[in-house]
């Protein structure tokens, strides 16, 4: 059990296949994986006794409970979310329909817009108007209540709040959203509190999207919390979508916060683990805490494949995302995300071409190779019959490999492609290597669209691979891409739990203000003051949400433009004066801001303009930093299990040696071909690959020389 000073800390990721618990007493690091379940607080439960079991404590010993949750991203994919009803400002019933000139498929003849999530008859007006420069009309009271009666006999569960600029001036969407509240028995989400910006679609379908999320997540939380106190559980932290954690209240105000909750919950482990916090000091690799760490991250695992970068040894994050047609903005862990994972499907399109995902098998009936139903083959099933994962693997703990179901699967995949065995592979393992290099290369793009579309090297980063599959096609991938290092954590099956407990608390706001900064001649609208007072409104904002709020770190950012320009770009406002040399949490001069922006705008576009700067939104974010565990492994005298033969290139299958993941210790030096078996993931070391373990149980896999690659090949 942890003393004061070493608390016992518990992470639990609840995935599309499994869930995920980390669980670290004093250095020790001990993981469960249990199917997801339905509900989902269930199995949550489930594996945090499965977990304190294995540990030898009670969980009434946990000091710190941090949770990942799915319930608000699968309410968007599936479409299952509350029934929503909507209030805008008269005439402005269609904006969420309207939306934008944007056209995700420009030639598609038959491309449908995504459905809004708030039917028409559900969408309800207000005789009001506000401008940018104050309240022209103010809101009937009367005219509400009435409009309250016609929401409940809509049997609304839940209501979003959007009136036109109520971003600039919220009174009269605050006295709309508090009286229904008093009249309706639902929550209700107001603009102003969810996205005090303008762009008036993007504000209306996030609160759309909060109101629409809020019941399910509430009562989610309120299941887990309970079920955490009769466990004798610490209340819960949860994972927000900006890679930081709150506690459950806050949460439960502000679900659209929390779409991308475990993805960045595996960020951050990762980056913790790129930067060597997990270590405790310096290794011989030269691993260390370092704030110059520079990773792209890649976490596969049963339904998709999520991509994102670290840099100068933090997550990367971006203002707004899109998930399943919804535009969200939100603080949010800068994540892309393909429908490549485990669990995904290989399949034969019209034309007989090979194609994988992004329709998932997932938890339920599963893989063939799962044995529990699943006829339809996968990338994991892929796997098996490449001889990555071996007949003798237990997945998820209780899970008994079918090798015999994989085959009959690949083996019908492969009649329909057409494919035939060659280089001694009989057609289901030829199928098999099909399915392998499909995968890999949607992954590639994936990579690639954070690296190289955006100007930056992908030789320049290394490679962090976790998730359950993530490992076994991390090598492969740096061969297509041209990196040259590879780490795999310790715990990487289950990565995403354990960053929970590497994850710092995170509170965000945002305002748009729309101030001047400095004209073509030098000389701004805006003062020191303007900016002093409106970052101060927001600072002071994210502090009273914060635990400890004079431990907090505050950061300040603008978005700024030239004027007449449609979009911004992001910049740091912290560090007062013209030098950013005084407090970080103090704003420069406004002639200081604008040269800081067109310093940004000269990198990204190549070229600065002699015209006025605008700051259309700040930002203000306050960190309680969190000292994330530091692991400590210890190994077995021989980790080595034998040897099998596996398929690592186009001359077919070669014989590698076996090493049993969870037995190797600290120091310990690897060369390919090898496959490294654990229980949560296995890890691929393909020829011309070698590693040594760290300290806290990571692999850092390095090129030895030429390298035919996996079975995803070295097609750049």
């Amino acid at each position: 059990m942890g003393d004061d000073s070493h608390p016992v800390r518990l992470g639990v990721d609840v995935g599309g296949t499994f869930t995920d618990v980390a669980l670290v007493v004093d250095g020790d690091l001990t993981t469960a994986k249990v199917p997801t379940t339905t509900p989902q607080h269930a199995g949550v439960l489930d594996g945090v006794r499965e977990a304190c079991d294995a540990a030898g404590i009670d969980p009434a010993d946990v000091g710190a409970f941090a949770h990942a949750t799915t319930v608000s991203v699968n309410a968007l994919l599936e479409r299952d979310g509350a029934r929503t009803a909507l209030v805008t400002t008269a005439g402005f019933r269609d904006v969420l329909e309207i939306g934008r000139q944007t056209r995700p498929a420009l030639y598609d003849l038959d491309a449908e817009k995504p459905v809004p999530l708030v039917p028409r008859r559900r969408r309800f007006e207000v005789d009001e108007r506000a401008t940018t420069e104050g309240i022209e009309r103010p809101v009937d009271p009367e005219s509400v209540r009435g409009l309250a009666d016609e929401i409940a006999e809509s049997d609304a569960e839940s209501v979003a709040v959007s009136l036109l600029h109520a971003y600039a001036h919220p009174e009269n969407e605050a006295v709309v959203t508090e009286l229904l509240r008093e009249e309706l028995e639902v929550p209700v989400s107001a603009s102003h509190d969810v996205l005090a910006e303008f762009r008036e679609f993007e504000r209306t379908a996030t609160t759309a999207a909060d109101a629409y999320l809020t019941p399910e997540l509430d009562d989610y939380l309120g299941r887990i919390v309970s079920g955490a106190e009769d466990l004798g559980l610490p209340e819960p932290r949860v994972m927000r979508s900006n890679g930081g954690v709150a506690d459950a209240e806050t949460v439960r105000e502000s679900a659209v916060t929390t779409v991308l909750s475990g993805p960045a919950a595996g960020v951050v482990g990762a980056a913790a683990v790129a930067g060597g916090a997990t270590l405790g000091g310096e290794e011989p690799d030269g691993a260390s805490s370092t704030s110059s760490a520079a990773a792209v991250t890649f976490d596969m695992g049963g339904t998709s494949s999520d991509v994102s970068l670290v840099r100068d040894g933090r997550a990367e994050r971006a203002a707004e995302t899109t998930i399943a047609g919804v535009p969200l903005r939100t603080p949010t862990v800068d994540v892309e995300t393909v429908g490549a994972g485990g669990g995904s499907i290989a399949w034969t399109d019209a034309g007989g071409a090979l194609r994988v995902g992004p329709e998932s098998a997932g938890a339920e009936p599963g893989p063939a190779c799962y044995g529990t139903g699943g006829t339809d083959p996968t990338v994991t099933d892929a796997d098996v019959l490449l001889g990555y994962i071996g007949p003798d693997a237990a997945l998820g703990g209780d899970l008994a490999l079918d090798v015999d179901a994989a085959r009959e699967a690949l083996e019908r995949l492969a009649d329909a492609a057409g494919i035939e065995g060659d280089d001694g592979l009989g057609a289901p393992a030829a199928a098999a290597r099909g399915v392998y290099r499909v995968a890999n290369a949607t992954m590639a793009r994936a990579i690639r669209s954070v690296t190289v579309e955006r100007g930056r090297d992908p030789r320049a980063f290394d490679l962090v691979a976790f998730g359950g599959a993530g490992p076994m096609h991390a090598a492969a991938l740096a061969d297509r891409l041209g990196m040259e290092r590879v780490l795999v954590p310790g715990p990487a099956g289950v990565l995403s739990a354990y960053g929970l407990l590497a994850a710092d608390e995170t509170h965000d706001a945002a305002r748009t203000v729309r101030l001047t900064l400095a004209e073509s001649t030098g000389e701004g609208a805006a003062t020191a003051g303007d900016l002093g007072d409106a970052f101060a409104e927001l600072t002071d904002r994210v502090l009273a949400d914060a635990s400890e709020p004079e431990a907090a770190r505050v950061e300040l950012a603008a978005d700024c433009r030239y004027a007449g320009q449609s979009f911004e770009l992001t910049v740091d406002a912290g560090g007062g004066g013209s030098d950013g040399a005084a407090d970080p949490g103090a704003p420069p001069a406004p002639a200081a801001l604008a040269e800081r922006f067109a310093a940004a705008h000269e990198r990204a576009y190549g070229y600065r303009l002699d015209a006025a700067v605008e700051a259309v939104t700040l930002r203000v974010a306050a960190t309680v930093e969190v000292d994330p565990p530091v692991v400590s492994r210890t190994g077995a005298p021989d980790a080595k299990r034998g040897a099998r033969e596996v398929v690592f290139s186009d001359a077919g299958a070669v014989e590698a040696t076996v090493y049993d993941r969870d037995a190797l210790g600290p120091e310990a030096a690897l060369g390919g071909p090898a496959v490294l078996a654990g229980t949560e993931s296995t890890t691929v070391v393909p020829p011309g690959w070698g590693g040594r373990v760290r300290r806290d149980g990571t692999v850092a896999l390095e090129r030895t020389g030429g390298s035919e690659g996996a079975a995803g090949g070295d097609e750049r």
